[in-house]
């Protein structure tokens, strides 16, 4: 044994990361977004007491839609991954497949998960824990678009990223949604988060959507504002992450770095 090949080795390692914004990610991102998320639940039960209203309806309603989201972004950004690690994508650009095609057929694939998720995830709340998702009614409808909209405006950005950055930043398909997760509001409402984050979660469509559905479950009416306002929110996402993506992938094939991505 070696200390110095030992060092060496460890080094090597070390160095990736003094560039590599994603690698860093990797280290610091996710217990950030574990110690904020538990942090604030924690907070919201130690502020409620004994006086939690319809709680287990609150987190596995909020389970279910969040899955959603996830599963629509990672329907377009795991899907797209697919084709970089097949070394794919110059084969599908240099046929008659326009951009906008690839897209939808992406799309479909993002579709098919989030109503395989959605009635896997009703079918076993319902058997084990007797919460009915479809009590939210024709509200559900809206609240899953607005979800899927932001899911998808997340997939296009990190689908440029991957364009313009190469494999490096595919950790954004897993890492990019759960930068909303502490926003969100999933589990505990916006009020318990600090001024400064109510202030953002302002501008975070989901966060309006998971507050609609608390409404519902405790009042049993629905707050049109909550979905006029994600609804705002996810037109302008989703538009300016289209036009991103687009904009990206006419300089990849200016720079021809469609070839290299995924070497």
């Amino acid at each position: 044994m070696s200390a110095r090949r030992i060092w060496g080795v460890f080094l090597r390692q070390l160095y990736l990361y003094r560039r590599s914004l994603t690698r860093l990610l990797d280290v610091f991102y996710w217990p950030t977004v574990d110690l904020l998320l538990w942090g604030f639940i924690t907070l919201y039960l130690e502020q409620v007491g004994q006086r939690m209203p319809h709680y287990v309806s609150f987190f596995l309603g909020g389970l279910i839609l969040w899955n959603i989201l996830l599963r629509a972004q990672q329907g377009l950004s795991v899907s797209f991954l697919e084709d970089v690690w097949a070394r794919n994508l110059v084969n599908l650009f240099v046929s008659p497949l326009s951009v906008g095609e690839y897209l939808a057929g992406l799309l479909l694939v993002s579709i098919f998960k989030v109503v395989s998720a959605l009635l896997l995830m009703s079918v076993l709340a319902a058997v084990f824990f007797g919460f009915k998702i479809f009590l939210l009614g024709v509200w559900l409808i809206p609240m899953v678009l607005n979800l899927c909209a932001l899911g998808w405006a997340i997939g296009l950005v990190t689908m440029a990223a991957i364009l313009r950055f190469g494999q490096e930043a595919e950790i954004l398909a897993w890492a990019l949604a759960f930068l909303f997760l502490p926003v969100s509001a999933v589990f505990y409402p916006v009020s318990v988060l600090p001024p400064w984050l109510r202030a953002v979660a302002d501008f975070v469509p989901s966060a309006h959507v998971f507050e609609g559905m608390r409404a519902i479950l405790l009042k049993g009416e629905a707050d049109l504002s909550f979905l006029l306002k994600a609804t705002g929110l996810n037109l302008a996402y989703l538009s300016g992450s289209y036009l991103l993506f687009r904009r990206i992938y006419r300089e990849a094939l200016r720079r021809g770095t469609i070839p290299k991505i995924g070497e």
